[in-house]
């Protein structure tokens, strides 16, 4: 399958965002961060952090709606309120940790607090649950490290493509 025929959603986690006491803007980044490459972007969702709404929304978003990727972005720090990894692990049906480990890693070239995200990398059904940090920064560096391989990840994971070997 070609890039650009991946259908995708972003949910931003955010109380004072969902209240309107602050604008998002890490959700409308990974949007044009995933057009860039070739995603259809084709839902924007934003949820306060309440771990009920954010599972339902992931189901929602992968067993109704279909998309290949759902991307969130905030809830995966150390804040008591954070729970994004937690709904998204209620959710998965597989574990899928090497994207959030290369994350990670690519993060910590660049600040020692990178080991502090908690986000994870899920699989659930024939959609991939990937977390991002909530700062527009944060976001931008953790989906940049891992957007070249999502597209063959995906092909795998819908049936499209053979098994993982090296590019």
């Amino acid at each position: 399958m070609e890039t650009g025929k991946w259908r995708a959603a972003v949910v931003t986690l955010s109380d004072k965002g969902y209240r309107g006491e602050r604008e998002d803007k890490s959700g409308p980044l990974v949007r044009e961060l995933l057009a860039q490459a070739g995603y259809s972007v084709e839902k924007e969702v934003l949820l306060p952090d309440e771990q009920k709404e954010i599972e339902d929304c992931l189901r929602r978003l992968c067993d109704e709606d279909g998309f290949d990727l759902v991307v969130t972005t905030g809830g995966t720090g150390f804040a008591p309120r954070d729970c994004t990894p937690e709904a998204t692990l209620a959710v998965a049906t597989r574990n899928a940790p090497g994207i959030a480990e290369a994350m990670r890693l690519a993060s910590l070239k660049v600040t020692p607090r990178a080991m502090l995200s908690r986000g994870a990398s899920v699989i659930r059904g024939a959609s991939l649950i990937i977390n991002l940090p909530g700062s527009p920064k944060g976001a931008k560096e953790n989906l940049e490290a891992v957007l070249p391989s999502l597209d063959h990840g995906l092909a795998i994971l819908t049936g499209n493509a053979g098994e993982c070997a090296r590019p």
